[in-house]
């Protein structure tokens, strides 16, 4: 079954470039198009998308809130926020809202639709980007269970210490390539460890693993 997704962005040039990305995923189908927060709440309705790619700056709502009233009529779609910047506000703000995702607009098309299909089965993702901020500002984005590194360690005692350096260097928003310069590894080695932790770790993914390592207070 393909996934349905409602496009709302207010820019037609965005909007046509975003949609032509699709063609190559034809298990990813743009079934409708909104240019402001009001249309994307009736469109919702009408044609009830499995996943909204919502812009935040809209012309008249913006998208944080049209999204809040999406989501408060229909629980069921899933709210892929996309921005150009990171904003402290508007982050929260989107999660607060119930959003599932929130993107950085220059993330690669191979990697959007690999978030769409994880949002699409439930889960949440932040962009990478956005990590070092959460940590930097400890802005109670992610709850913190403060507790010691030892009490982490024994509660994730299967993690080696290779393996721990590599999350460090994970939350701090390194890519697989960094991580092997930093640690003198090769990439292959890098992607094999992250791979590893995210297993160990019980997530989805490398954010999920650096988030959980930020909520259990490792770093």
């Amino acid at each position: 079954m393909n996934i349905k997704i409602l496009l709302v962005e207010d820019q037609k040039l965005m909007r046509i470039g975003i949609k032509s990305l699709f063609n190559d995923y034809p298990e990813m189908e743009v079934i409708g198009e909104a240019i402001n927060g009001k249309e994307a709440i009736e469109k919702s309705k009408l044609i009830k998308p499995d996943i909204i790619l919502m812009d935040i700056g809209l012309p008249d709502i913006s998208g944080i809130d049209a999204a809040k009233q999406i989501l408060e009529n229909n629980n069921n779609i899933k709210v892929i926020m996309l921005t150009s910047h990171i904003n402290e506000q508007e982050l929260n703000s989107s999660l607060t809202a119930g959003a599932n995702a929130y993107v950085i607009k220059d993330i690669s098309t191979e990697y959007l639709m690999y978030v769409i299909k994880m949002v699409k089965s439930g889960a949440m993702w932040i962009d990478p980007k956005v990590v070092p901020f959460i940590r930097d500002k400890n802005n109670g984005i992610i709850p913190s269970r403060q507790i010691s590194r030892s009490t982490f360690r024994q509660n994730h005692s299967n993690l080696t210490q290779r393996e721990y350096e590599v999350l460090k260097l994970v939350v701090d928003g390194q890519s697989n390539s960094q991580i092997a310069k930093t640690l003198t590894i090769s990439e292959h080695t890098a992607k094999a460890h992250v791979c590893n932790i995210i297993q160990k770790l019980v997530v989805d993914d490398r954010t999920q693993a650096a988030v959980k390592a930020l909520k259990e207070g490792l770093v």
